[in-house]
């Protein structure tokens, strides 16, 4: 029987967030899970990202409970982490100028996440058979 992976402190998590700049917002839509990929960062107040999506993703997520998850993982040897952050999500004005608008010129839409929960595990090396 295999070990269970290891659990990260959400310091540690947040610090391999940092490292990476794409992950994948999960929800729902008509009770069923969806998954979408997005660039994102970090502010002060959670995880901010930027995707495509428009207007279905908008009602999709606004003011519901989501889930982030980003990772990295070596192609040579298969270790590496994962980040899941949950919490709810807000659709958020693209630029400081206070403006109504949920997308971006470019059509993408910019989504922040307040943070409830992170977690965190590592992923050891494989080993050959």
């Amino acid at each position: 029987m295999k070990s269970e992976l290891p659990w990260l402190a959400e310091q540690q998590c947040l610090a391999l967030l940092e490292s990476a700049s794409v992950g994948r917002v999960v929800y729902t839509v008509g009770a069923l899970p969806a998954v979408l990929p997005a660039r994102f960062r970090l502010d002060e107040h959670g995880v901010v990202l930027r995707t495509d999506g428009g207007e279905a993703l908008v009602r999709a997520v606004d003011g519901s409970l989501v889930a982030f998850e980003a990772d990295e993982v070596s192609a040579a040897d298969g270790s590496g982490w994962s980040v899941t952050v949950l919490g709810p999500a807000r659709v958020i004005a693209p630029s400081d100028s206070g403006s109504a608008e949920h997308t971006t010129h470019s059509g993408q839409v910019v989504i922040r996440i307040r943070p409830e929960l992170v977690t965190g595990r590592t992923l050891s090396a494989s080993r050959s058979t």
